[in-house]
């Protein structure tokens, strides 16, 4: 007898305006399974779940739940029919409590019974292991409580089927561990989970199964026992993938970034970097670990000269460049890849030449009042061919990279500027692995070559596999700084929770 399943999708294609986004894919998710669904970036993963949530509607293809044919028009269809979405980005009401935003959209009734909501959202709250205080309002709460509450809004209205979307991205690894384990008690009560992560190590901890897609299309599914990350990655992308790059062994030169007792505030007004100190040295990856939210922004910021600081010195081998212009710390050999690529990093509607343009126009570029467009053309082709940033033409706008090809060529303008200092923020967030492998290289490269480089990045496999120390940031300060050799990963998630550093550390 065949085993009964919870869903079904079956031939789904969804085409928008020069793209395929799925392609006749087929997938299915048991009661009590967590089903993992990889793929590089563009592979069709969100397009697929968004169809599944209600947000699109698929140009062909059936989708069964339970064995019922089921058609959605709207995201409150796919919750009648038990289906819900926890998406990368949090879709809650600050100014609301937790179970004010939990009942939200729920029911006809013209008036709540608030007491029998609470009671149970505090149920649901106790089996599943989801601790948050009902009556506490959003904008109190860590980010990891806003991710319980996005998941008891789920169970509350009924789902059967929950869809998380990058999960771990913005949890400390003792958060994950937690949600890893609240997600196996679900698959327990027969809930089906399908998780899209772009982590294979979380496939080999908690998938059932896996479905790998790529251009579209659903290219395996396998049991987990079946796999190994290898396997994984080369599904994803279509060739083995170096998962260690190799480091060399440090070889430190003297200080080029310092920080002495920084302090600025946020765009409210609030304060958001306090008393912060460290330094980085020649040849050397000084990672930042951190949840998002915890000041890393107004740090990359304060260096660059994009915000001003309200106390503190910064010194960039040993000249003080605190509060200079941008342009100005630019011209003292600072590097910067933003955490927005797109529109603080890379203009969008300008091509690749124009935007390599930007950052030496008044020096590498310029020949009297005009600029050298030809030195530039020449330039932004050796960099396209240098660092295999696949664009036809360089002229077009950048807007129609990928997101991989646009952080290569952003990497590539600013390492073409051989800075002393390079401040790389989130580097790879939203990456496929191999786009993932390609700057890691890159960043690794120039730490052979003597360049100071501060990475900011909420993924601590990243820190442990690239920094030679790390530096960890909670609410504005720096909580604790030891050698990636020394660091224990365990420590470090207790120092981002906001735990002091228990002992002194090698740094």
């Amino acid at each position: 007898m065949t085993e009964k399943l919870l869903l079904e999708m079956k031939q789904i294609t969804k085409k928008f305006p020069g793209v395929l986004a799925n392609n006749n894919i087929n997938l299915s998710v048991k009661p009590g399974e967590i089903h993992m669904l990889l793929g590089e970036n563009g592979s069709g993963k969100s397009t697929l779940m968004n169809i599944l949530a209600g947000l699109y509607k698929p140009d062909s293809g059936e989708i069964f739940i339970k064995g019922k044919k089921v058609s959605f028009k709207s995201p409150r269809d796919a919750i009648n029919a038990g289906v819900g979405m926890v998406h990368q980005h949090f879709k809650l009401v600050d100014t609301f409590t937790v179970s004010e935003n939990i009942v939200l959209g729920t029911g006809t009734k013209f008036r709540l019974n608030t007491a029998e909501a609470v009671g149970q959202i505090e149920s649901l709250s106790s089996k599943y292991g989801l601790a948050v205080d009902p009556t506490a309002k959003i904008w109190q709460l860590s980010v990891g409580e806003k991710q319980r509450v996005e998941i008891l809004k789920t169970l509350y209205k009924g789902s059967e089927l929950l869809i998380l979307d990058e999960p771990t991205a913005v949890l400390t690894p003792q958060e994950s561990r937690d949600l890893f384990n609240n997600l196996r008690q679900m698959a327990r009560d027969g809930r089906g989970v399908v998780v899209i992560t772009h982590k294979l190590q979380e496939v080999m901890q908690i998938a059932d199964r896996v479905t790998v897609l790529r251009n579209g299309k659903a290219v395996a599914t396998l049991e987990r026992d079946q796999i190994t990350e290898q396997d994984l990655a080369w599904l994803m992308v279509g060739r083995d993938v170096v998962f260690q790059q190799k480091k060399t062994p440090a070889r430190f030169g003297v200080k080029v970034l310092e920080l002495r007792n920084v302090e600025a505030l946020n765009d409210n007004g609030r304060p958001a970097l306090r008393g912060i100190t460290f330094d980085v040295k020649e040849g050397e990856i000084f990672g930042i670990a951190g949840v998002a939210g915890n000041g890393q922004r107004e740090l990359a910021q304060v260096i660059t000269g994009m915000r001003r600081c309200t106390a503190g010195s910064i010194y960039l081998n040993n000249k003080n460049i605190t509060n200079l212009p941008p342009e100005k710390i630019i011209r003292q050999g600072v590097g910067h890849v933003p955490e927005d690529r797109m529109g603080t990093g890379l203009v969008p509607k300008l091509g690749a030449v124009d935007n390599v343009i930007l950052k030496g126009y008044w020096d590498t570029y310029a020949r009297g009042p005009f600029l050298d467009y030809k030195k530039a053309s020449l330039e932004t082709e050796r960099l396209i061919s240098e660092f295999n940033i696949k664009i036809n033409d360089p002229t077009a706008p950048v807007s129609l990279l990928s997101g991989g090809n646009l952080q290569k060529l952003l990497l590539a303008r600013e390492m073409s500027l051989n800075p002393a200092l390079l401040v790389a923020m989130y580097p790879v967030r939203g990456l496929d692995v191999g786009a993932t492998e390609a700057v890691h290289r890159l960043l690794l490269e120039q730490r052979t070559r003597g360049t100071a480089v501060l990475l900011i990045s909420e993924d601590l496999d990243e820190i442990f596999k690239l920094s030679d120390r790390v530096g960890v940031i909670f609410e504005g300060q720096i909580n604790g700084i030891m050698k990636t050799e020394h660091a224990d990963l365990e420590e470090i998630g207790l120092l981002m929770m906001g735990a002091k550093q228990t002992g002194e550390m090698p740094s």
